[in-house]
């Protein structure tokens, strides 16, 4: 009865940062939208698929690791700090020497000073103090919210004022560059253990054993949500980028942010319960009937009323993305139930489930994405994350069946 009380708090805790994230994410939106093109927008998407695809090329599962393990944190700071630099490190080397291929391949010579911002942020972020994750880990959901929420916070204030001074794209990423260096600092005020750049090998091999199958997972995943992004770019230019990743970002308020403050909650619960099978089952069951009672609803309303949504929150010149708001709403739906699965394969140390589901996802998408976006420009590219998902289904329904067969 205790988990499942720390559950319900950790809901509300995490539904309250989720909304909280939304709505000034919403209201960044709206204001940015005004001040800066289409084509702005995504030339700024560009510079995060770099930064995404790097930081999941590179992912140790770290974090997973340490809430998965029922020990201490402590015993492993030293070397998840020091795996945590050496990647920042990496990451913003790789940033450095891909900006002239990005550049050529999507023809954006202004992306040159977004994608070196972009390799600050990664360089800074690998310095944060990895004991931010016993928030998770202990279910300290209170104490995640008013970190991550003031962290937020800094960061869209910072990006409004810049981009209402600046009318550029790169206000966005210097925000996101100010909010890491502020987590950075945070980190270690925080929390009385302090990392040392400590290498532990025994340690180590442990970690990258384990997060091997995080590292592909993540990186399947990756490109099982980016591919569409990376298609339309392109082909279609960044404008339709900058539109298609605007409908997509709406469509997922709150669709699959439900999704996620229960992922976020329901980890590292399964991971104390996963021992007891009836149990784990019950909770898996309960908490999938919940997300899909909230979800559902959300979808529809974005769906039949996508049209004032759009006005509300964009303006009239992003009216060309109605088609493909209804279509991702219900992409959203599927994808937050499908990540929900991954949540408990995740508690089982099951990551080759993710894997997996994810490369069939893939294979979905590299067979409909291109002929479907050459044909029917953004609207076809939404529909291929929909046989995409067809596609991942069946190693998910897969991997529930063989965990509760007993």
């Amino acid at each position: 009865m205790g988990y499942f009380k720390d559950a319900i708090k950790g809901v509300t805790w995490m539904g309250a940062l989720r909304i909280l994230m939304r709505f000034l994410a919403i209201a960044k939106i709206a204001i940015l939208a005004r001040i800066l093109s289409p084509s702005q927008f995504g030339n700024y998407g560009i510079a995060l698929l770099v930064l995404g695809f790097l930081e999941v090329l590179t992912e140790t599962g770290i974090n997973v690791f340490l809430i998965q393990e029922k020990g201490e944190v402590k015993n492993y700071l030293n070397s998840a700090w020091v795996v945590s630099i050496i990647r920042g490190v990496l990451i913003s080397l790789l940033i450095l020497l891909a900006t002239p291929f990005v550049i050529s391949f999507y023809n954006v010579p202004t992306a040159k000073n977004l994608l070196f911002i972009v390799s600050a942020i990664s360089l800074t972020r690998g310095f944060i103090n990895p004991m931010v994750v016993t928030f998770q880990k202990n279910m300290q959901f209170k104490k995640e919210f008013l970190f991550l929420g003031f962290l937020y916070l800094l960061d869209i204030i910072v990006a409004i004022v810049l981009g209402i001074f600046t009318h550029s794209e790169s206000s966005m990423l210097i925000s996101m560059l100010t909010a890491a260096m502020v987590e950075v600092l945070l980190s270690f005020l925080i929390f009385k253990q302090k990392p040392k750049f400590i290498f532990q090998k025994a340690v180590l091999s442990k970690v990258f054993n384990r997060g091997k199958w995080v590292t592909m997972a993540g990186v399947f995943n990756y490109v099982f949500q980016n591919i569409d992004n990376a298609v339309v770019g392109k082909i279609l230019g960044t404008s339709q980028l900058g539109f298609y990743q605007q409908a997509y970002s709406i469509s997922s308020i709150p669709v699959s942010e439900v999704g996620q403050i229960f992922n976020k909650v329901t980890f590292p619960l399964f991971v104390n319960i996963n021992t007891d099978l009836p149990r784990l089952k019950k909770a898996f069951i309960k908490t999938i009937l919940a997300i899909t009672a909230i979800v559902v609803p959300f979808a529809i309303l974005i769906y039949f009323f996508s049209r004032p949504i759009i006005l509300i929150f964009l303006g009239p010149k992003w009216l060309a993305i109605e088609p493909v708001l209804k279509i991702l709403a219900i992409f959203g739906v599927l994808k937050s139930l499908l990540n929900y699965s991954y949540t408990l394969f995740l508690s089982l140390k099951l990551q080759k489930y993710i894997m997996l589901s994810e490369l069939f996802g893939i294979t979905g998408m590299i067979i409909a994405v291109f002929p479907l976006t050459l044909k029917f420009g953004i609207i076809g590219t939404a529909t291929s994350t929909i046989i995409a998902f067809i596609f991942s289904l069946p190693m998910v329904i897969y991997g529930i069946g063989k965990v509760f067969q007993k």
